[in-house]
């Protein structure tokens, strides 16, 4: 099921910028911050963190349909809306792209070092 998110595609658009997840984040702190009447990301917040996190759950459900059903211009509609809904819960939470990226960066470090400790063992 599509719905209209709407905020920040409208303001990307106006402003001629090209996405990116840190524009999105900034322009997501600036509506819990603003809360301007009539958006979505506003609704979200102020119903808060049990209905961001039913969303969230709720548009997983759909990525998995849509992967499911070998969907692939479904498939990017819904996971693009998890990442959306996904980037407000790390707005209402405090949770920033940087941690999130620090956190990637130090699990290709351990996959790294773990496939290096399993081919030496495999191979003792």
């Amino acid at each position: 099921m599509r719905q209209e998110i709407g905020d920040f595609e409208k303001m990307e658009l106006e402003k001629g910028k090209d996405f990116e997840i840190d524009n999105l984040y900034a322009l997501l702190q600036d509506r819990k911050e603003k809360m301007p009447e009539g958006s979505y990301t506003t609704y979200l917040f102020e119903k808060g963190l049990d209905k961001i996190l039913k969303k969230v759950g709720e548009e997983c459900t759909e990525v998995i349909i849509a992967g499911k059903d070998k969907d692939k211009s479904e498939t990017i509609y819904e996971i693009a809306d998890l990442v959306y809904h996904v980037m407000v819960l790390m707005v209402e939470t405090g949770i920033t792209p940087d941690e999130i990226r620090a956190e990637l960066k130090s699990r290709n470090v351990i996959d790294h070092k773990i496939k290096q400790e399993k081919m030496t063992s495999d191979q003792g």
